[in-house]
């Protein structure tokens, strides 16, 4: 690949984000929501979904929860990933709390740790439903201590305002009572600003469209905590020849399926390995129903490829270039832990054919709302870390502010503050 190429490759997506068209209709709609709260989500309801309802319909009402009702193999399976959840949020907070150290005689520092106050989770709805998002984000704020929660999902496609009971059970099993029918945009507006029906929340997350990411950016403009960012899906596969070309095709399609607008990149020590698995992935292509096939074939094809590289460590040059959502790692045994350990930015990591995208994607308990577009370089996915914030704290006994007054005074001013330096001087014999 030439330099253009490669840009090309790492660039995805950030154009279709940051459209300046779709960034000014969004700011339309935000501006719409500050100032005419409930009516305008109403408004974008209509407009942008086609359903109609009045600003008294847009929170899920106790009767919608109490008779939402899913097939036993759903609700066994919303209980399964639950409870991976809370393992793995559960043991992170071990690891989350509040330390102190003595770091001279008389001087102790440390940090308090304490959970956000509100926070506003996105479930997205249009392509499909997707509960599990819902459990994905919740889970982790729950474990935290969040104390408010409010969870916003766009009601199911051509129907009346009806949302997915499968959102609504999982809601259910984890007590959230604050759930309201938006539109995506509008629903990250109304819970950044606060309407009458929606309560305002410090922080927004929740993976969606490019609109729903344009909302949650434009939203730091007025004090809200959103995360960079949870755009369009995509995965990335680290393989050499030893991998199975059969589970590699159908591994690469799980998140190829999800739009036309998702990223699929193999990258490969072998040309062999890269021909047999597109004989593969054509095969396992007619398979999908159209409208999966035809994502599928934008995140493979214009949207992302097969990188044929020289060896692992080259492998692991693109890898943290291109600092995928999600990444497998399909070598063989003896050089896992060696590409693992090479592996710095990815939002999740998942190790050996036998763990699979859309096993992490729904069951396994890591995060799987995490950061897109090249943000895994800085930022990690939705973990019960997400929530929490840390206080800073110090005490100082008389003998250690004194040992430390010269070098404030000299800092102070060195830089022009006076009454920093009398504040020490007052300190001083």
């Amino acid at each position: 690949m030439n330099d253009e190429a490669r840009a090309a490759l790492m660039h995805r997506g950030l154009d279709d984000i940051f459209d300046d068209e779709l960034r000014h209709s969004i700011g339309v709609l935000i501006d719409d929501v500050r100032q005419r709260g409930d009516i305008a989500v109403c408004d974008a309801l209509a407009k942008f979904d086609k359903i109609e309802l009045t600003p008294d319909q847009l929170r899920v009402t106790d009767e919608e929860f109490a008779t939402a009702a899913v097939s036993a193999e759903i609700d066994a399976a919303i209980d399964d990933a639950i409870a991976h959840l809370r393992t793995f949020n559960e043991t992170q907070m071990l690891q989350a709390q509040d330390w102190s150290v003595e770091s001279e005689p008389g001087l102790f520092v440390g940090e308090k740790i304490t959970p956000i106050s509100s926070a506003g989770l996105f479930t997205p709805s249009g392509k499909a439903s997707y509960p599990s998002v819902a459990y994905q984000l919740a889970v982790p704020a729950m474990v935290a201590g969040v104390p408010k929660l409010s969870l916003v999902v766009p009601p199911v496609p051509g129907g009346s305002g009806e949302i997915d009971p499968a959102v609504l059970v999982v809601c259910r099993k984890l007590g959230i009572s604050n759930v309201y029918r938006v539109n995506g945009p509008a629903g990250i507006a109304a819970l950044g600003f606060g309407t009458e029906s929606i309560d305002k929340v410090a922080k927004i997350v929740g993976p969606g469209s490019p609109a729903v990411t344009i909302a949650q950016v434009e939203m730091q403009r007025f004090g809200v905590a959103t995360m960079m960012l949870l755009g369009p899906t995509e995965s990335l596969v680290i393989a050499d020849d030893s991998a199975d070309p059969i589970r590699l095709a159908a591994d690469l399609l799980i998140e190829a399926e999800h739009g036309t607008d998702s990223s699929v990149v193999l990258v490969t020590t072998s040309a062999a390995l890269a021909d047999a698995t597109e004989m593969q992935l054509a095969e396992q292509l007619a398979a999908l129903p159209e409208v999966r096939a035809t994502a599928a074939r934008a995140s493979l094809g214009p949207n992302g490829g097969c990188v044929i590289v020289d060896d692992l460590n080259a492998a692991l040059d693109v890898a943290n270039a291109y600092a995928a959502e999600h990444l497998q790692v399909a070598v063989a045994d003896d050089q896992v832990d060696s590409v693992v350990d090479g592996i710095v930015n990815a939002g999740e990591i998942l190790v050996g054919q036998h763990t699979p995208f859309s096993a992490a994607n729904f069951i396994i308990g890591c995060p799987a709302s995490l950061p897109t577009s090249g943000f895994a370089q800085v930022s990690s996915g939705i973990t019960a870390d997400t929530f929490l914030k840390r206080t800073a704290i110090a005490r100082a006994d008389a003998a250690s502010i004194q040992r430390m007054a010269p070098n404030v005074i000299a800092l102070a001013d060195h830089e022009g503050f006076p009454a920093h330096a009398n504040a020490l001087h007052l300190r001083t014999p």
